[in-house]
């Protein structure tokens, strides 16, 4: 048996040296300064309670209070005394030590046990022993019993060595994590510092110096109100008042901390992980008295932030209305896969046109303007407006630095290809509509059956990735279709017959054959009067909502309690969704007459245009719903994927290739997820960003600034003007007053009740059951071709979209007028004015 082994030993491991005395062993025989010393080891403690071993163990569940006479009753047997008292004095002529416990289940990456033992200091000649039996005993005291209970140690497995180490004199001492405990920042390592001997610093009975150092330098340095220090004395230690002179003086100068800082990079060098450091200083030089993982530390995060790869111009405008979460991995590796099949131009080369801000979708404008700007369109930015909305007075677009040959060449060839593809797939979009809900169903009931990973990552490259390419382009077709009618149709009706009757003849689009985002909330309808059941329901419309592109959210059809609360919803309506239909269709046909009697003989070619509108309309709207369809196929195969692996929702926080990956057996990339997951939900606790960000964007930074603004960001310092009135484009005509409801998000439409004038950021079809209960619609983005005009015209609620604003300047009760033709919200009456006007009790 060895007793004693020498500190830095290549025996002190685990399981003979203590999770303390290992790690010692390891930065002594790496060069680090470490005081010198010895181990005690675990064997030496079993010879020492094997003769008590059992009356130990049953005194635990018993009686505790018996266990330190079991310890002070005892002699330390012999032999081992002799070892102990040799290994001591070769250190020298009567030297103060300190004399740390270390046990097997002690500074281990997942428990550090930290605190739950003794250390005694500045122990010399005789009372080595006595200290050595007290730091074994504190192995059974209350809160190292209760620590090993709580975590699900077993008593019988443990036992304690004993570091034996020189007292380093220290002047200064303290804590180092070579990781940001609070943050989890890796590249920061923050030191505490103060007077004394490092035990007022470890035992928290001071307010210590904190430094933090960040790539080479000292970011940050705050002196703290050291009041207490830990001297030595003849008989040990004791706290002392630290002199007025240093308690507001700092510890450690620049350079010392940076050398300190140096240390702590070899220790988690040799470590691999983030380490707490416990280290002294004695005349100039520093010691390193200890080091173990830090336990509990925040997953490292990552960086989504594709502002940074240029001054661009980003909006979250159109399709960053249907993708308004913050995406987890998978769904932006599914996001990435249906824009390069739905938006060809995406794939230009040396152009980034969308990105990924935070986890947000966002388009690059910069691209959009530098390309119209190089083939000679910039008179049809008109066009984009109507599409992603208006940019604010005084926003300069920054363009992309291709020259405009560079451009003209990448551009071309791709336009005669996107031409033909559409062309082709245009041929083939009837049979897909009539197709995609049957193959959908069926293909989401195989990927339950299926038993092994490498069989659904086959049937993935078989028939699942297929099915996301042909709806995407599907969706790409439907809406290149047409597109100048989508635009001119409506201007050209608009300077025929104003701003009313035209909105009014471009409604029906339902009349022909449902218009998809109008489907879930005629759906809610005729489930809520008996007409089709809940499967029938779910099965139609379930794969639309609030959240339909995010993979990790279930869909409407999968949550009975989202499909309950929409039902509620209808209950206290005036007008139902078909009664809304019936009206505006009275006053289609009364603009229509009217056209007829202004324009005779062109009410027929009109309305063919008309109509040709409607269809592009409805093929828009279908191709995008079967898209969802195809990604609730997508969820079924993740949520399938996690069930196999075993992985669980970890799947969510993979991207698509780590994904096959898995389902393969490479299971590598799960250690990713923590810090994935960590980053998802770092951004998703942050308001929604800017609809228009210009520049290099900081989520974190612009979320904890008190004067941010939630319409624009542009970090060249631009000053866009604020606007201080609600205004925004004509979505859907009619004047209403009411009372503003101010929604954050869908989850929360319940609190807009029947005749309230709902308020947004931005809507899509998650949002249409909420419509039939909403006097008017105003959003913060949006055009007019996006959802929130398109169902709002339809069902002839007054609407103005895309004001940037709306949520900034009006308040949640507040009273307004919505004037859905010029596009103005005005302010009648503020909720703040309403309450001060209220008398109070008594008076």
């Amino acid at each position: 048996m060895k007793a004693v082994i020498p500190l830095g030993d290549d025996a002190a491991d685990l399981a003979t040296a203590g999770g303390k005395g290992a790690s010692l062993a390891k930065l002594a025989a790496a060069g680090l300064p470490v005081p010198g010393g010895f181990h005690i080891t675990t064997e030496a403690y079993r010879a020492f309670v094997a003769s008590f071993l059992e009356e130990l163990l049953r005194a635990v569940t018993d009686d505790p209070d018996l266990i330190p006479p079991l310890f002070t009753g005892h002699d330390v047997p012999g032999e081992i005394a002799e070892e102990i008292v040799r290994a001591y004095e070769a250190l020298g002529d009567d030297v103060p030590v300190a004399v740390r416990s270390s046990a097997t289940a002690e500074d281990l990456p997942e428990l550090s046990f930290a605190g739950q033992q003794d250390t005694y200091l500045n122990i010399r000649g005789d009372a080595l022993l006595d200290a050595v039996k007290r730091c074994w005993a504190s192995l059974w005291n209350p809160r190292a019993i209760a620590y090993r209970d709580q975590n699900g140690v077993p008593h019988d497995d443990v036992a304690l060595a004993v570091v034996v180490q020189a007292l380093v004199d220290a002047d200064a001492a303290g804590i180092m994590f070579t990781a940001n405990p609070i943050t989890g920042a890796r590249d920061e390592t923050v030191v505490n510092a103060s007077w004394g001997l490092g035990e007022a610093v470890v035992g928290g009975q001071v307010s210590p110096d904190t430094i933090v150092v960040s790539g080479g330098v000292v970011t940050e340095s705050r002196t703290g109100d050291k009041q207490v220090m830990t001297v030595r004395t003849d008989d040990g230690t004791e706290e002392r008042p630290v002199p007025e002179d240093k308690r507001d003086a700092p510890v450690l100068d620049e350079e010392e901390a940076l050398e300190l800082a140096g240390l702590g990079t070899r220790i988690q060098d040799l470590y691999g992980t983030p380490m707490d450091v416990e280290w002294a200083r004695h005349e100039g030089s520093f010691a390193i008295l200890q080091a173990r993982p830090i336990t509990g530390l925040k997953p490292p995060l990552e960086e989504w932030n594709d502002s940074l790869k240029g001054e661009y111009l980003w909006t979250g405008g159109n399709l960053g209305e249907a993708i308004p979460d913050v995406m987890t991995p998978i769904t932006w590796s599914f996001v990435r896969l249906f824009i390069e099949e739905a938006m060809s131009a995406s794939a230009l080369p040396g152009f980034d046109l969308v990105g990924n801000i935070g986890g947000r979708f966002y388009m690059n404008l910069s691209v959009v303007y530098s390309v119209a700007g190089a083939l000679g369109m910039r008179g049809r930015l008109g066009a984009v407006e109507q599409v992603f909305g208006k940019l604010p007075p005084g926003l300069d677009v920054p363009m992309v630095k291709v020259s405009r040959w560079q451009i003209i060449k990448r551009v071309v060839p791709m336009a005669v290809h996107i031409r033909r593809r559409v062309r082709d797939n245009l041929k083939n979009m009837s049979t897909f509509l009539a197709e995609s809900p049957r193959r959908c169903e069926e293909l989401r009931e195989r990927i339950a059956k299926v038993e092994t990973g490498a069989e659904l990552a086959g049937l993935w490259e078989r028939e699942i990735l297929p099915l996301l390419v042909t709806s995407s382009r599907m969706l790409e077709a439907a809406g290149r279709q047409g597109g100048a009618t989508l635009v001119y149709t409506r201007q050209r009706l608009r300077r025929m017959m104003g701003e009313v009757a035209a909105e009014g003849m471009l409604t029906g689009v339902n009349n022909d054959g449902e218009l998809a985002s109008m489907g879930p909330v005629l759906g809610l309808a005729r489930l809520a009067r008996g007409e089709i059941t809940r499967d029938e329901f779910a099965r139609s419309y379930g794969h639309r909502g609030p959240h339909e592109f995010e993979i990790s959210i279930p869909r409407p059809g999968e949550d009975p309690e989202w499909i309950d609360a929409q039902l509620a919803g209808l209950r206290d309506l005036t007008d139902d969704t078909e009664a809304l239909l019936e009206r505006q269709g009275k006053a289609r046909e009364q603009a229509w007459a009217v056209f007829a009697q202004h324009y005779p003989g062109k009410e027929g070619g009109m309305r063919a245009r008309v109509r040709r509108w409607n269809a592009v309309v409805r093929d828009r709207e279908s191709a995008r719903s079967e898209n969802m369809r195809a990604f609730w196929v997508l969820r079924a195969f993740v949520l399938r994927a996690g069930e196999l692996t075993g992985a669980g929702d970890d799947v969510f926080h993979l991207y698509l290739p780590e994904l096959l990956a898995l389902l393969r057996g490479d299971r590598e990339a799960l250690e990713k997820a923590p810090s994935r997951r960590a980053t998802y939900e770092r951004y998703a606790a942050l308001p929604p960003y800017p609809a228009l960000i210009v520049g290099h964007f900081d989520p974190v930074r612009w979320a904890a600034d008190p004067d941010r603004r939630a319409d624009v960001y542009d970090a060249r310092g631009a000053a866009v003007p604020v606007d201080d009135t609600v205004t925004g484009f004509p979505g859907a005509p009619g004047v209403v007053e009411g009372i503003a409801r101010v929604i954050s998000g869908p989850d929360d439409g319940d609190r807009l009740k029947p005749g309230e004038i709902l308020v947004t950021t931005l809507t899509n079809v998650g949002w249409t059951p909420m419509f039939p209960r909403a006097a008017a619609v105003v959003t913060d983005m949006g055009a007019p071709l996006s959802h929130a005009s398109i169902v709002a015209r339809e069902l002839g609620i007054p609407a103005v979209v895309g004001t940037r604003n709306a949520t900034m300047r009006l308040r949640d009760g507040d009273r307004i007028r919505v004037d859905g033709e010029r596009g103005t919200v005005e302010l009648l009456e503020s909720q703040d004015h309403a309450k001060s006007a209220v008398p109070e009790a008594g008076v």
